[in-house]
């Protein structure tokens, strides 16, 4: 079965499919109980199918609790609910005998296969549906037009409503993607126009007072202007969003990193993604590479490593320094140093990933992990 989108938009979107589906269940559990009371002559044993049922009504009780938090909601709990409703079927002919047209249970079995949609998709829907089909089929001793018409219904309504919910999931992922993106893209912008704004100023009066005075200092002011030209081509790129619909490979633009100190090892294949995801992670690569320069030496070697799976990607930045001291990121921090925080950390947790750092007297290593949106959940 596939693994659950674990974003923030995905989980609340699944808490109100079991919230609709809560109410579901005290419907279909008021059904069990008319109707039980209803056909109370069908059954050969009424004070068994009496006890029965209250533990169905029981089990609802408790399901009910235990589905209104996603942190309950394990494959545990959900083949434990499948096994009641599967047993609530086997009992049936017990109960009524050889020649019921009805099982005990009834639409009372829509919960647990709802609940299996919504957990595993249009995957669990299929299992849930298989299993409660086989199971009502092999005691009936024989199949009429009607339990034909439920069998299909099962069959068919369980992946229809975990391919709905799987849907539904991914547009609220990437809806949520999509605002933060331009969100922080935006007020990047914002920043980078107030904090260079001064920086322009003050390279524009080196460049012009660098010339005025020659020497040494026109080769100072030479620079400063090409720095000053460097800066306002990145204001002009900051105010420009990349679009999400635009993509680039990941593996060509990490390549353009490599040289000799630098070692890139990418897939065989192109690994196409959202420019502006592209665009990030390139720059908290960057930023690594230029920690290995600042604190390991300009002459250290450092290897980039790409690994694309089909629900991620996960860049490898690794150096062979002395690593870092346990406390050292942290009290750069607290002194308001945030390189590592805002250029690295902060980019990958803008795009929904992580960065992951793990150092040691064997050196130091990035892993950069972000989300391929539209990839299996």
């Amino acid at each position: 079965m596939a693994p659950r989108r674990s974003s923030a938009a995905a989980v609340a979107v699944e808490d109100r499919l079991y919230a609709a589906l809560a109410v579901l269940r005290v419907i279909v559990t008021l059904n069990l109980l008319l109707l039980t009371w209803w056909r109370r002559d069908n059954f050969d044993r009424p004070t068994a199918a009496a006890v029965l049922v209250l533990l169905l009504v029981l089990w609802t009780g408790f399901a009910l609790w235990a589905y209104s938090s996603s942190a309950r909601r394990t494959p545990p709990l959900l083949l434990v609910d499948l096994a009641v409703a599967i047993a609530a079927l086997l009992a049936t002919p017990w109960l009524k005998g050889d020649d019921f047209r009805a099982t005990l249970p009834g639409f009372w079995i829509m919960g647990v296969l709802l609940a299996w949609a919504v957990h595993w998709r249009w995957q669990g829907g299929l299992v849930a549906g298989t299993a409660l089909s086989v199971i009502d089929l092999v005691i009936r001793s024989d199949v009429s037009q009607a339990t034909y018409g439920n069998t299909f219904l099962l069959m068919i309504g369980g992946p229809i409503v975990g391919y709905m919910c799987q849907s539904l999931q991914e547009m609220a992922a990437e809806r949520d993607f999509a605002q933060r993106a331009a969100a922080s893209a935006g007020e990047r912008a914002r920043l980078a126009r107030a904090v260079h704004d001064g920086v322009l100023q003050v390279l524009a009066l080196v460049q012009r007072r660098g010339t005025e005075l020659g020497g040494e200092f026109a080769d100072l002011g030479r620079l400063a202007g090409e720095q000053e030209s460097s800066l306002r081509s990145l204001i002009r790129q900051q105010d420009t969003l990349v679009s999400e619909s635009a993509s680039t490979d990941l593996a060509v633009a990490l390549e353009a990193l490599g040289g000799p100190l630098v070692t890139v090892v990418t897939p065989g294949t192109a690994v196409p993604l959202p420019a502006y995801v592209v665009s990030e992670v390139v720059a908290a690569t960057r930023a690594c590479l230029d920690n290995v320069t600042v604190h390991v030496g300009p002459q250290a070697p450092a290897w980039v490593m790409l690994d694309a799976a089909d629900d991620q990607v996960v860049v490898s930045v690794r150096d062979e320094g002395q690593g870092i001291a346990a406390d050292r990121l942290a009290t750069a921090e607290t002194e308001g140093r945030l390189g590592v925080v805002a250029s690295i950390r902060g980019r990958l947790e803008d795009l929904g990933g992580t960065a992951e750092l793990s150092t040691g007297s064997w050196g130091t290593e990035w892993e950069l992990a972000v989300p391929r949106p539209g990839g299996p959940t």
